[in-house]
């Protein structure tokens, strides 16, 4: 059997997918929301960090934009401005 991951022991490997096929789907999806969760944190870090100027509602926005497109982002900021109103 070939690894999944060329700098993972096969031994290791299998242990790893033993233990992922064990678990549950609820755990698994808690598993891939964490990740998710993280992933989405520290975009956002990323983008504060590049921008250092944006406030909390101007990182979201941009997050918005990079991942889901100018279009939505302008969409949002309308309704944003809507509500604030």
């Amino acid at each position: 059997m070939k690894t999944q991951s060329p700098d993972t022991n096969i031994k290791a490997e299998k242990i790893l997918i033993s233990l992922l096929q064990k678990q549950s789907a609820s755990e698994k999806f808690s598993h891939v929301r964490s990740l998710s969760e993280i992933a989405i944190r520290l975009s956002k870090r990323a983008i504060k960090r590049a921008n250092k100027n944006l406030n909390e509602e101007q990182v979201n926005l941009l997050f918005i934009e990079y991942n889901y497109g100018k279009d939505l982002a302008t969409k949002f900021r309308k309704f944003l401005n809507k509500i604030q109103k």
